[in-house]
């Protein structure tokens, strides 16, 4: 038998020289040390595995997911392709054949062609008749607050959707298309089972609460008709003022759809023209020159966004000489650029599109457009004024607003509006002399007062109490919540009541005259200014509007329950108050923010909140949707260059 030798591992040799002595950590530093060289390998492997085994569970989830989400899409799409028949919609005789009458004895549109084709219209055609005209942000701001089944709806517009305004720059150079920006009004009001008629009003008879509408025939030719009304809200916007220059019939505006379309057109014929061989440099330059006369957040945007198409898309496709004869002039009467925003914004705007090489020319009037060149005015060195000119091709007017022809039509019926620009309302926003609770007025069209002295009378028979024609400063303080009721807007010029009382009593006697109050409320008015013409204020009044009649809705059905005559706005909800929630601005690859007190500017970052900002505005997922994908495709493939 052979003898068996057992085989000792080998042990390192390390290890003979281990002991229990202080050596013992050298020891095992060295051991951890050699598997260190190897535990590494292992580690990476198993981590690479598990992250390999991770990325396609999430691959696995994302195509499971998409395959979900584009079967769905396909099986909804599948059942939208669906035959429908209907027969013998009931309508009523006076829907095709309406009575005549009113001053200029029209057809009257008491009952509409659909007011009877189902269950849920019938039972509005008892409702009040609000009458809604205009598509935009008032209009808009009621119609998404309306509780449904309250009224009888009916909007009037010349359009037959609704615009997201703010981006019509983008939408004239391409980087966004006009489809996302415009949401069909009849899919709005298809909610509140409301009606649109297509049409313009062009007149009213408050007397027999009538609107008269211009519509247009197949043939081309004019028709109008009345719309009857229980509540009448105005929301047709404004129009640009022309401040007497002569002209502006060479000018682009910036206001519509159809005006972003002209400008797209406008510049790609400009650029296309520059291309050719035959075009002289001079020509060329004139082609290439953009002028734009007004320095608000319209003018800005719009030469930012033209900047940024030169710099993205027309260097890319087109001759490198269009882009080095590119020119981009601002016109600013003021000293300042956006100059309604904080100093510091301003500062930084202008400090960008000097970088940018944009031109900006401030404190100019322009004195006319012609054809082919824009003439301004500036004062020169000396002190004089000095009449200059720019050749150009393309010239954008977005200087002030002016009132639109209805909003004129109705001052001119009431003699009590005075102003020169906007129908005038109350706190309430209702139409001053107007039927009080019968007439409305939001957005650009309407300002709301700020004159104390035409309440003076009413103030003065609240407060003096004693009647003895002298206001002591108990009774001042009873005016001062007065006004802080009627005129919201007056409410920070009087919170230091003492120091005003104080200041208007100039013969120390601690009361105030009639001719010291007079003059007090004068000055307070004059430091009171009119909310801006943005679309912040409109949709805020609108939704203001829009919680107004539903609190009336709520109400009348308790007082006609009780034969009782409806309560007046006062006692249905307070005064209309504005919350200021920022102003913004896109000035190329950058944004500006105002919050008052507070101001935010910078590149990309700030623009990407801008888009976010103006994405959440959005009236319908729709409108999201496309945004979303055209701002994807302008970063993938660029701004489309075609010009249809």
């Amino acid at each position: 038998m052979l003898p068996v030798f057992r085989v000792r591992p080998k042990i390192p040799s390390f290890h003979y020289r281990c002991s229990r002595s202080a050596t013992l950590p050298l020891c095992r530093r060295t051991f951890a040390t050699e598997a260190s060289t190897k535990l590494p390998k292992k580690n990476i492997l198993r981590r690479s595995l598990n992250a390999a085994k991770y990325t396609g569970y999430v691959l696995a989830s994302s195509v499971v997911g998409l395959g979900v989400v584009t079967a769905a899409i396909f099986i909804h799409d599948a059942f939208t392709y669906t035959e429908r028949h209907i027969d013998r919609v009931p309508v009523n005789p006076l829907a095709l054949h309406p009575e005549r009458g009113g001053k200029k004895n029209l057809p009257i549109a008491k009952v509409l062609v659909d007011d009877e084709e189902d269950e849920e219209l019938k039972k509005l055609a008892d409702k009040p008749k609000l009458v809604v005209i205009g598509g935009g942000w008032g209009a808009m701001g009621i119609l998404q607050t309306l509780h449904p089944g309250d009224y009888h709806v009916t909007v009037i517009g010349a359009e037959t959707f609704t615009t997201f305004t703010p981006l019509l720059p983008s939408a004239a150079v391409g980087t966004v298309q006009i489809r996302s920006l415009i949401e069909p009004i009849r899919k709005i009001i298809a909610r509140l089972h409301g009606h649109f008629v297509a049409g313009k009003a062009v007149d009213i008879s408050m007397h027999e609460r009538l609107v008269e509408v211009e519509t247009l025939s197949m043939n081309g030719q004019k028709e109008h008709v009345y719309i009857p009304y229980d509540k009448l809200v105005i929301a047709v916007g404004s129009t640009s003022s022309t401040h007497g220059v002569p002209g502006l019939e060479h000018c682009f505006q910036l206001k519509t759809i159809a005006d972003a379309q002209a400008i797209r057109r406008r510049i790609m014929d400009n650029f296309e023209v520059a291309s050719l061989p035959t075009t002289s440099p001079e020509e060329r330059k004139r082609l290439l020159s953009f002028v734009v006369c007004g320095g608000g957040p319209t003018g800005v945007e719009t030469a930012a966004e033209i900047y940024d198409f030169c710099q993205e898309d027309i260097f890319n496709y087109f001759p490198k000489i269009c882009r080095e004869e590119v020119s981009i002039h601002v016109i600013q009467s003021r000293e300042h650029i956006l100059n309604t925003y904080s100093e510091a914004i301003s500062e930084y705007a202008e400090a960008k599109f000097k970088r940018d090489g944009v031109n900006l020319i401030t404190l100019a009037r322009v004195a006319g457009v012609t054809s082919d060149r824009v003439i301004y005015s500036s004062r020169g060195p000396d002190g004089k004024m000095e009449q200059h000119s720019i050749p150009t091709n393309f010239t954008l007017w977005s200087t002030g607003i002016a009132m639109n022809p209805f909003a004129k039509r109705v001052t001119d019926l009431l003699p009590n509006q005075v102003h020169k620009k906007a129908i005038e309302v109350d706190a309430h926003l209702r139409v001053k002399g107007a039927p009080l609770g019968d007439i409305y007025a939001v957005g650009d069209c309407a300002t709301i007062e700020t004159s104390l002295v035409s309440h003076f009378m009413e103030f003065v028979q609240e407060a003096d109490k004693n009647k003895d024609g002298k206001i002591d400063f108990d009774e001042w303080e009873v005016m001062v919540n007065s006004i802080r009721t009627k005129i919201p807007m007056a409410g920070d010029h009087v919170n230091k009541a003492r120091e005003i009382f104080e200041l208007y009593d100039t013969n120390g006697d601690n009361t105030l005259e009639l001719n010291e109050l007079v003059r007090l409320l004068e000055d307070l008015g004059n430091k009171i200014t009119s909310l801006p013409a943005t679309a912040q204020v409109a949709s805020q009044q609108g939704k203001y509007i829009g919680k107004k009649l539903n609190k009336h809705a709520r109400q009348r059905r308790t007082l006609q329950a009780n034969e009782l005559p409806d309560t007046p706005d006062e006692a249905v909800i307070g005064p209309f108050r504005y919350l200021h929630l920022g102003s913004l601005a896109y000035i190329g690859n950058a944004a500006v923010f105002d919050f008052g007190k507070y101001s935010f500017m910078g590149g990309l970052a700030a623009m990407y909140a801008w888009r976010s900002i103006y994405w959440n505005e959005q009236v319908s997922t729709r409108t999201r949707a496309l945004l979303m994908i055209d701002w994807i495709i302008r970063g993938v493939w660029g701004r489309d260059l075609s010009r249809l």
